[in-house]
């Protein structure tokens, strides 16, 4: 029996199949060599509500369904049915008074789903089902929320100690400092609240007096990303509008670490000319991001913001959760659209992942950035792009990017040229 070991695809897949054949937990867990308590957590833990009916009957999950005799409750004169319960144009269990949901007893014991139930085709009560597909969809989904967020070590910790601590001792509460800092912080309530009781910033339990006060509570622990942010820019919706403005060309946006709380670098890449830009931050937070793009703004007019990046694709990363301050301006233009890759799916923007592989051949990974200035990514970034493509039928991405834009637009990027000669890519170039 495996020990420690996440639930493959296959084996939701065989959870499903056997529990279709009204196989025993302890018959399945014998089957994917797992104990039968994990098939049972998995099952309940992953089952997906389906709200439909039988076979000629529509969905109705109101215990007085086949007695009652209510009339009109939508008001709805033009329905000829002559009993709400009977009309299939609207759900009558939403405005009649009387409406109790009965609940299917066999979903409160094993299995705990109507995978394999005879009575499924007849049934009208709300369903559940386990799905492999939904299932394994969901554990990946909860592994990149466990995944994302910044790193807790010493540099990050006095960074978060120097923003909180002293308005805290100026008299304010932890959920007045999140939300006027989101940006910067980055980390939900409870956090902060475990950071401070196990004494790792300046101030303490006694600087919150409602803390002391009461006892700790139970609450479910938030993610550290505002998954809102992706509503309506999910990859699904990213190939959507693609399909609608197939000729706007789209720019990839990522991050590239040296050693864990020290400086990140942002990069974006032209996936028509294949030029990548990279910016030096000193913190991996979204303000540091939006300043990125601010910068860039300034820099180029607005038309000419919104024609080198009209489209923006990047992942889940906790930095890239603020779309709306670089999809607008601090006028409340719109100068680009932000899309996000589906969790842990890199492979949605391979061409900037590809051409990541040059920046490690200048600074192997591992290596820190904290001793390099904006000047020296600049230099590393001018030999990236002066290297020769094939895919560019052998011009540089600066050659592709200057027929493109024009030499203007490279200059106000602070991108050269860099004789082929002379293009060196290794960490002798920052002296590493």
């Amino acid at each position: 029996m495996s020990i420690n070991k996440h639930l493959s695809l296959q084996d939701r897949i065989t959870i499903e199949n056997l529990l279709n054949q009204h196989c025993s937990f302890k018959e399945i867990g014998a089957s994917i060599g797992k104990d039968c308590t994990t098939v049972s957590k998995e099952i309940r833990k992953h089952r997906a509500i389906k709200e439909s009916g039988g076979y000629g009957r529509r969905y109705n999950p109101c215990i007085h369904r086949n007695t009652c005799v209510q009339e009109n409750l939508c008001e709805d004169l033009s329905c000829k049915s002559r009993y709400c319960c009977r009309c299939t144009r609207h759900l009558c269990y939403n405005f009649c008074p009387s409406f109790t949901e009965e609940r299917c007893p066999k979903l409160e014991q094993p299995p705990y789903v109507c995978n394999g139930c005879p009575d499924t085709l007849r049934c009208t009560l709300k369903k559940k089902f386990y799905s492999s597909a939904h299932a394994y969809h969901k554990y990946k989904e909860l592994l990149s929320d466990v995944r994302s967020g910044i790193s807790t070590n010493p540099e990050e910790l006095e960074r978060l100690d120097q923003i909180i601590s002293p308005l805290i001792k100026q008299g304010q509460s932890i959920h007045h400092i999140c939300i006027n800092h989101a940006d910067e912080i980055m980390l939900d309530e409870k956090t902060i609240y475990n950071y401070i009781g196990n004494g790792l910033f300046s101030t303490c339990n006694l600087d919150l007096p409602r803390k002391v006060r009461y006892r700790l509570r139970k609450k479910k622990k938030e993610v550290k990303v505002d998954k809102s942010c992706r509503k309506g820019r999910t990859y699904q919706e990213f190939e959507s509008f693609m399909k609608e403005h197939p000729d706007l060309p789209v720019v990839e946006m990522d991050s590239v670490e040296g050693t864990k709380g020290g400086k990140v670098l942002m990069t974006l890449h032209f996936c028509q000319s294949q030029l990548m830009l990279a910016f030096l931050r000193d913190h991996n937070t979204a303000s540091s991001v939006t300043s990125v793009f601010d910068e860039i703004y300034a820099r180029l007019d607005p038309e000419k913001f919104r024609e080198l990046f009209p489209v923006i694709l990047t992942d889940n990363g906790s930095e890239f959760s603020n779309p709306g301050a670089i999809e607008f301006d601090s006028d409340g233009n719109r100068r680009t659209y932000v899309f996000y890759c589906d969790p842990s799916a890199p492979y949605q923007k391979g061409s900037i992942e590809n051409n990541h592989e040059l920046i490690r051949r200048v600074i192997p990974k591992g290596v820190t950035l904290n001793s390099l200035s904006q000047d020296d990514i600049n230099l590393m970034m001018d030999h990236i792009n002066s290297y020769g493509r094939k895919k560019l039928n052998n011009r540089s991405p600066h050659q592709s990017f200057g027929f493109y834009y024009g030499e203007e637009v490279l200059r106000k990027l602070s991108i050269n040229q860099i004789p082929a000669d002379h293009v060196t890519l290794i960490p002798k170039l920052l002296k590493l």
